[in-house]
């Protein structure tokens, strides 16, 4: 909104409250368009429109709706249940997705009830005629002159009818398909690439692996190389950059399963007017673009519409007919800052429509401007000048060749890039195919970084400037990004020009190799390289300390793996000795602080067996905790006899594999990991060469077919779903604690709060280079920040909000030593986790090998011979965690402090010390009120959960009924609340004469839950559950007499179910089970189902990647036979009585739903041929 500003007069501005919500702002917007004379439900199609680029249902004139709006707004992304008035229409609303529930009910008198529950307001059963629900980007609208309620497609219908909207966006909108022109290589490529700050690993391992594999490459564990600015190597502009992600309150989006969502598509050129009022502008544009007309009276601003951001040479060729090209080079005798403001200028006054950025003219005699400051600044001075909705921005880019770099270049305000080195690269490595696949990688990950942010179209994340600078100092923030946070100072322009100077100077030095481009080791450790803390010789040193107990061999682990020079922000900050030492004998033993410390998730199938056990051991031996990860634990280690063997802290992920009812009540903790350090807003892939039976078994899946985590839990949209989950994970097991862990990013101190607010019991703040498995390279190197960041706003933030006495707070990311310990406590940590260095003391040399299951120590593969090779002992956990605590003791001894509770939350007894660039002022605040409580206090966090009620009525204020249920059986009448059924276990019966919500039967390993309408209810075919039902179920059986909501069967991978009609994403990455529909289901039936089967009468369409539809085979239809039996029998459903009496003929109507894989089984393949782009699960 800020570059629409400029049409409005001055009392009008700003549309936006600063300070407000996400929902405060569109209601902002939302008003200023209806004042403005826009119909109000026309606004809000406008500004939250339905995914209209991937549906095939939608009317035409709908869809041309859309398409003419895309010219005028971006689309408002992110969950939403909306309800609006303009004083006649009232109306409700969702968002694209579909991530918030929305219900509603019409009464035989007219009244409209709509609210995110059913249930909120009682009505009498019989006056009811309608209980329904909208889907995603759905609408319902009532008109209060003459009580017409106008359902969704017929409310669409009455808006896009006022305009012929095809005729309005046939006339602005030139199509530009993608088309491919054939190109010299630059003969000087790898010169200039050089010059471009390009190394030998962004050439091999980024650009060549995407034009093979048409995806990113990935990478094995975690980044422990120092972050940009304190790096020993130079690197691009773009290292400065990290990815923001969405952590629960606007929760990531599957771009891989739920594709349909997302789009690309982009409009380039001069919007004209977009906030006049809507009838004298549509009027105007009808005169305008009249057939009739003569080509002088047309209107004289044409917008290009191309299918992605990312340009190849034939769209660049039509984009550059519409455009002025400005130079984003500079001489010699320029300066950095001054072609920067001489572009910003040339860009303000040149005429409306697009302005190219091209530092093509870059070479021997001119310097280049990293692009992403060039973006910025034109963007930032466009928008200062109320321009830039005039003026679009293309950048031709030298300096970009990975995912991080685009999504950089969009997100500081490109709305398209040519990266046209990295093409070259692509073409010259491949010439049939290589620049196709690059694209497509590219593509591919850029709607993956969007979708970590909860963005569904690039034309939102276009100039949203959604990342956080770590190195950059104010005098290019203000410059270039003004909006983005930059909490450690860092370079100043002059910096940065003499680093490109630099580069352009060892690019065409006489001596340098013409083909050579420097290896500077940043992925890989090069001796001459980037340093790595982990390097060869401190692995080895370290194993050496951990098996023989060795305490200097520990001291030799701790100087080989410190650069010398600051590698990490702890490395900035000094702890103040005391004025009178601690006798160490007075300080608090190792073995209480070694109770502090977790080895972090890593899960059995990322791990093997053995390495997975012998952490598991070695905690327990150390009376610390370990972390099972998200795969689930073998029941047989569930044994009190001498050492326990499972983990205490068994942890809740968004696939919920090995999450069964069992588990849960196993756990000391549990622990809902919202993000994962390496790869944030990303779900992880187990790929199918490590999907052995016993993993399979664990993880209630199918042996050798690959394992995708969904990016978002499913039942977590909001803080209240996250509330609603901890009080589920209570009420199965009321003696754990329940924690959730965050990844670093400015703002987790607010989300921290929410989820103290929640009632967790701790909260984990994981930094950006931890990760023991696989994860995309670009997310390894691009996302998330250092823990000392996002702990220090954690702290401070729950410190000012009186919550910090509520809960603990942990930390992990790359934390190696007692030092770090005792820093990380001064921030306000009180536990602390461990990953790779308890994976290395049992053995693991670092060959980041993860994700191709070849580990050679046989840490982090599947492989029986390679797991033969496994030498590690819990021993030799426990000693290295032992000589990390004798160290802490140390540390805390010269601080003058006998134990790590005197120092937890003290950033007082830090020093920073002195650096030329970097500023840690901000870890060292403290308290306005010092008197504030900085550590946990309170044993729990929040009142217990009621228990399951007795027969009878119930409402929507009862949550999580049947949860810890033994083998009971209850009946009850109403409208029941969340999670009716969860983790209902083996024995369990509850049947609900009523509705129920969200999440039924959600996690159940066995029971019967039963749901059927009231006996007096007027509806007919109503909605009688929710969203998201039976996520996760492992076991049991449900039967519900009516349709249910988005995501049915999502994860299920036991439980069979009977419905009579689903929304969106029925039986999503569904592993195993049966799920049958009765009625009509909608969209991406089957999307990243791997196992299990599906019964339907009619849907709206498959995901033909993951699922094909066939006849019910003869030995299934007596199975289909009996569910429907079954399901008459028990809800007395006229639905399932009238298919039954004409079975022959409803046989024939039903389709079985199987994966692709077992209807066409893939010949297996051999190890070595396994593509490295697969993704594992942490």
């Amino acid at each position: 909104m800020r570059a629409r500003e400029a049409e409005l007069p001055a009392e009008l501005r700003p549309v936006i409250w600063a300070d407000g919500s996400d929902s405060s702002a569109l209601d902002n917007v939302l008003e200023l368009l209806v004042r403005r004379g826009f119909d109000v439900a026309e606004a809000l199609m406008t500004l939250v429109p339905d995914a209209w680029e991937g549906r095939g249902d939608m009317a035409p004139a709908v869809r041309d709706f859309y398409r003419y709006q895309t010219t005028r707004f971006e689309p408002w992304d992110g969950p939403a249940a909306l309800a609006f008035s303009d004083g006649v229409f009232a109306g409700a609303a969702l968002d694209r997705n579909g991530l918030r529930p929305l219900r509603y009910q019409v009464t035989s008198d007219g009244l409209v009830v709509a609210a995110s529950e059913a249930g909120v307001v009682p009505l009498e059963p019989s006056r009811v005629i309608e209980r329904g629900r909208l889907g995603p980007g759905q609408i319902l609208l009532v008109d209060t002159r003459d009580g017409a309620v106008l359902r969704n497609h017929a409310a669409k219908a009455r808006v896009a009818s006022r305009h012929d909207y095809a005729l309005l966006a046939d006339r602005i909108l030139v199509p530009v398909p993608k088309r491919h022109i054939d190109v010299e290589i630059p003969p000087d490529l790898a010169r200039l690439q050089h010059m471009h700050g390009w190394g030998f690993e962004d050439r091999k391992l980024v650009v060549e692996a995407m034009a093979e594999q048409a995806l990113e490459p990935n990478w094995s564990m975690g980044d422990d190389t120092p972050i940009a600015i304190l790096g020993r190597t130079q690197r691009r502009l773009y290292n400065h950059f990290r990815q923001r992600f969405a952590q629960v309150t606007n929760p990531a989006i599957d771009s891989l399963r739920e594709r349909a969502v997302m789009s690309l598509r982009v409009v380039l050129g001069a919007r004209g007017t977009t906030l006049d009022p809507e009838g004298d502008a549509n009027a105007e544009l009808r005169k305008r673009h009249h057939p009739a007309l003569t080509a002088d009276r047309q209107f004289t601003h044409r917008l290009l519409e191309l299918e992605s951001p990312i340009l190849g040479e034939g769209e660049l060729a039509r984009v550059l007919e519409s455009a002025l090209v400005l130079d984003a080079s500079f001489a010699p005798v320029e300066g950095l800052r001054a072609a920067l403001e001489r572009l910003a200028t040339e860009a303000e006054r040149a005429p409306e429509d697009i302005v190219v950025l091209s530092d093509r003219r870059a070479g021997r005699a001119r310097l280049p401007i990293p692009m992403l400051l060039a973006v910025g600044a034109v963007h930032e001075r466009l928008l200062a000048s109320g321009q830039r909705i005039q003026r679009d921005v293309v950048a031709v880019a030298g300096d970009a060749l990975e995912v991080h770099d685009v999504a950089a270049l969009v997100t500081a305000g490109a709305s398209a890039v040519h990266p046209y080195l990295a093409l070259a690269a692509a073409r010259s490595h491949d010439p049939a195919d290589g620049e196709h696949r690059y694209r497509h990688a590219l593509e591919h990950g850029l709607l993956k970084v969007m979708a970590k942010m909860g963005i569904s179209c690039v034309s939102s994340y276009c100039g949203a400037e959604v990342a956080e600078a770590l190195g950059l100092g104010a005098e290019v923030m203000e410059l270039c990004f003004p909006k983005v946070p930059s909490r450690i100072g860092g370079y100043s322009m002059d910096d940065l020009e003499a680093r490109v100077r630099a580069a352009h100077a060892e690019a065409w030095a006489a001596e340098a190799a013409s083909d050579a481009l420097p290896d500077h080791g940043r992925v890989r450790f090069r001796k001459a390289g980037e340093f790595h803390a982990y390097n060869p010789i401190a692995v080895r040193t370290a194993q050496k300390a951990a098996r023989e107990n060795d305490p200097e061999a520990y001291a030799k682990w701790r100087e080989l793996s410190t650069m010398g020079p600051p590698q990490d922000l702890r490395d900035l900050l000094l702890v103040r000795p005391a004025k009178e030492p601690v006798p160490l004998k007075e300080v608090e033993p190792a073995a209480d602080i070694v109770r502090r410390f977790i080895s972090t998730a890593m899960s059995l199938g990322a791990l093997s067996p053995e390495a997975h056990s012998a952490l598991a051991i070695a905690m327990n031996m150390a009376g610390a905790r370990s972390n099972s990860g998200e795969g689930g634990e073998d029941p047989d280690h569930y044994d009190d006899h001498g050492t326990r063997r499972d983990n205490r802290i068994k942890q809740v992920a968004s696939a919920r594999f090995g999450v069964t009812p069992l588990y849960l009540k196993r756990a000391d903790e549990l622990e809902i990991k919202i993000a994962q350090g390496s790869k944030p807003g990303e779900g992880g892939q187990l790929p199918g060469i490590k999907v052995t039976s016993l993993i399979a078994r664990l993880r209630h899946a199918q042996p050798g077919m690959q394992l995708i985590s969904p990016p978002p839990h499913h039942d977590i949209y909001s803080i209240e779903d996250l509330a609603q989950l901890i009080y589920d994970l209570k009420a199965v097991n009321p003696r754990a604690r329940v924690g959730v862990k965050l990844v670093a990013e400015a703002g987790v101190g607010t989300i921290a709060a929410g989820v103290a607010k929640a009632h967790a019991d701790y909260v984990l703040i994981s930094g950006h280079n931890g990760g023991t498995g696989a994860s995309p390279l670009s997310s390894i190197k691009g996302a998330g920040i250092p823990w000392e960041l996002g702990l220090a706003e954690t702290q401070q933030v729950l410190v000012e909000q009186r919550l910090r006495e509520r809960l603990s707070v942990r930390t992990d990311g790359g934390l190696k030593s007692g030092r770090d310990v005792v820093v990380a406590a001064m921030l306000g940590a009180e536990e602390f986790g461990f990953g790779t260095g308890v994976l290395v003391a049992l053995g693991c040399d670092m060959a980041r090998q993860c994700h191709l299951n070849t580990c050679p120590t046989g840490i982090a593969t599947q492989r029986d011979d390679l797991r033969a090779k496994f030498e590690g002992r819990p021993e030799h956990v426990v000693n290295y965690l032992t000589l990390i605590a004798q160290e802490a003791r140390s540390v805390l001894a010269s601080a003058g402090a006998r134990s790590l509770d005197e120092v937890v939350g003290r950033p007082e007894l830090l020093d920073s010390v002195p650096h030329e660039t970097v500023d840690v002022s901000f870890l060292l605040r403290t308290p306005a009120d010092p008197a504030l409580p900085r550590r946990r206090l309170w044993p729990r966090n929040g009142p217990d959960p009621e228990p399951t009620p007795p027969s009878g009525r119930i409402d929507n204020s009862h949550r999580a009924a049947g949860a810890g249920l033994k083998r009971e059986r209850r009946l009850y009448a109403g409208s029941a609340g969340q999670s009716f059924g969860a983790w209902l276990d083996e024995g369990s019966e509850l049947v609900l004469e009523g509705e129920a919500n969200d999440y039924v039967g959600k996690g159940m390993g066995g029971g019967v839950i039963v749901v059927r309408p009231y006996a007096d209810d007027a509806s007919t075919d109503p909605v009688l559950a929710g969203n998201t039902c039976l996520y996760g179920a492992t076991g049991g059986r449900v039967f519900v007499a009516g349709r249910v909501g988005e995501r049915f069967c999502v994860r299920n991978s036991g439980a069979v179910a009977v419905v009579e009609g689903a929304g969106d994403h029925f039986c999503e990455y569904m592993t195993g089970g049966v799920a049958v529909a009765l009625g009509p289901v909608a969209w991406n039936v089957g999307a990243g189902m791997t196992g299990g089967v599906a019964y339907v009468l009619d849907y709206d369409q498959l995901n033909t990647d993951s699922v094909v539809a066939r006849p019910v085979p003869e030995e299934d239809e007596s199975e289909l036979r009996a569910l429907l039996a079954e399901h008459s029998r028990r809800t007395g459903s006229a639905r399932a009585a009238a298919l039954l009496a004409d079975w022959p003929g409803a046989l024939t109507r039903f389709r079985q739903i199987v994966p692709v894989a077992i209807e066409n089984p893939p010949a297996p393949a051999a190890v070595e041929t396994e593509p490295e782009s697969v993704r594992e699960a942490p």
